[in-house]
């Protein structure tokens, strides 16, 4: 049953979202990038609910906070020296509504229970919004692959995959790489999950090498999805790539192919980093320079100045986004643009914004963009390509065929304007014309809620 909606219906559904975001709050306390999701998606909501009481007579919202299952457990591991090591591992099984739960593992320091749930949250509603079958998830672990030989990640890897192994499967949970979880890590923790499950179960896990299962075009898929998608919202303005001046936060998976795209439809990258610092290159990035320090040296990317004359390098990440841009794409990591760099990007005629990482921008800096009419293509919707091209793995595995590179590219280009599409409709069709962080939450919401509902209460 669908309402009009009156100002009583609004109100009603504003307080009834209002309360069910304190009842997250009071659940999950000191959990602050999970409230901060939670809120930027349900903010979104009220219209729906204003709507479609049959959401709210079946607890949908409810249900949809509160994840299906949490697990937390310890990693052993021995480091060169001999020490044993103990890390902390997470895998958060948020909803199966739509599929197999699919997410995400991440490496790094800052990986605890509230960083995984943000993450797997915004996986639901990302994932519902490529249109594959699958759930979101999330996983990961407070280890820091910086500084570690090669050796010691293969036994943390292994040590990881030895407990996280119980919980997945090509049918129930398809883990794959995200920050500190590259093609190396997830050979090793395939390699772990075969040898403890003596079989060859493919679809475990996506983002594997190419002789062993993977796709073509899934290292690129984030990367190339994002600017895609940032791609349909310049051309809805008439415009495009062509002579637009970039800046890329970043210089991992997601930044490197975000760069090689936009090149390749006529833009100039000036600039992008890690977590030391940020190079700027007013001739415009060396993207291959940059895949041999990322990808085959591992390499800070204050190298790159040591062999481009003319270029430099500042240290701290927070000042590359003083640099004056039609174009931003923050593909680093969660809130890394704030209300204060978001006004500096304004000021300095920023056109487009796109997210390449998750969450990427502050609320704050979120209400700036929009206030200031900047093209705001959310994280949800924009960096959606990696984890579509993993669909697309999955269904490769379930064949036991490959397609090509062409193919694969091809069907992620539709997939990203089927998005965007798909979030403008949302977005017109509740009163939010244009907005696409509203039109996204609300295409993605739709399709888990209505999976929801007609599989009753689960």
């Amino acid at each position: 049953m669908t309402l009009a909606v009156t100002d009583q219906t609004q109100q009603e559904a504003d307080r009834y979202v209002h309360s069910v975001y304190e009842a997250v709050i009071a659940r999950n306390p000191h959990e602050k990038e999970f409230h901060q999701a939670v809120k930027e998606i349900l903010d979104s909501l009220v219209p729906v609910f204003a709507r479609h009481p049959r959401f709210r007579e079946s607890g949908i919202l409810e249900r949809i906070v509160e994840p299906e299952r949490v697990i937390t457990f310890r990693v052993p591991w021995v480091d060169d020296q001999g020490t044993v090591q103990v890390n902390r591992g997470f895998r958060v099984q948020f909803n199966s509504a739509l599929g197999p739960y699919k997410g995400g593992i991440r490496f790094h320091p800052s990986v605890n229970a509230s960083i995984v749930k943000f993450l797997g949250f915004e996986q639901i509603f990302k994932n519902a919004l490529t249109g594959q079958p699958i759930g979101g998830g999330k996983g990961g672990s407070d280890f820091d692959p910086k500084g570690k030989s090669d050796q010691e990640i293969m036994r943390f890897t292994q040590s990881f995959m030895t407990e996280l192994f119980k919980y997945i499967g090509p049918d129930s949970d398809v883990p794959a790489g995200d920050i500190g979880v590259g093609a190396r890590e997830i050979g090793y923790m395939f390699g772990q999950y075969k040898r403890i499950r003596s079989s060859h179960e493919a679809g475990v896990l996506t983002g594997k090498g190419l002789g062993y299962g993977g796709s073509l075009a899934r290292k690129e898929a984030t990367g190339y999805g994002c600017v895609y998608f940032v791609g349909e919202m310049l051309k809805a303005r008439g415009l495009g790539f062509e002579g637009k001046t970039v800046v890329v936060s970043g210089s991992g998976n997601v930044s490197i192919y975000a760069m090689e795209k936009a090149r390749e439809l006529g833009a100039k990258v000036v600039a992008c980093s890690d977590s030391g610092g940020y190079i700027y290159d007013p001739n415009g990035i060396d993207v291959e320079a940059v895949k041999q320090l990322k990808e085959v040296e591992y390499k800070r990317i204050s190298e790159y100045v040591k062999r481009h004359p003319g270029s430099t390098y500042t240290e701290g990440c927070t000042g590359i986004w003083s640099i004056p841009c039609d174009i931003a794409l923050p593909c680093a990591t969660q809130n890394e643009i704030d209300a204060d760099a978001a006004r500096t990007l304004v000021a300095n005629g920023v056109i487009a914004v796109g997210e390449g990482a998750n969450m990427p921008s502050t609320l704050e800096a979120i209400e700036v963009f929009l206030e200031g009419d900047v093209l705001f293509g959310p994280a949800k919707a924009a960096n959606a390509g990696g984890v579509a091209v993993s669909a697309l793995e999955m269904a490769q595995n379930g064949m036991r065929l490959s397609w090509s590179f062409e193919e694969v590219d091809a069907k992620l280009h539709v997939i990203m304007r089927n998005i965007y599409e798909s979030s403008m409709r949302a977005a017109e069709e509740h009163g939010h014309p244009g907005n696409l962080l509203v039109g996204a939450n609300i295409a993605g919401f739709l399709r888990v809620a209505d999976a929801m509902l007609v599989q009753g209460i689960v």
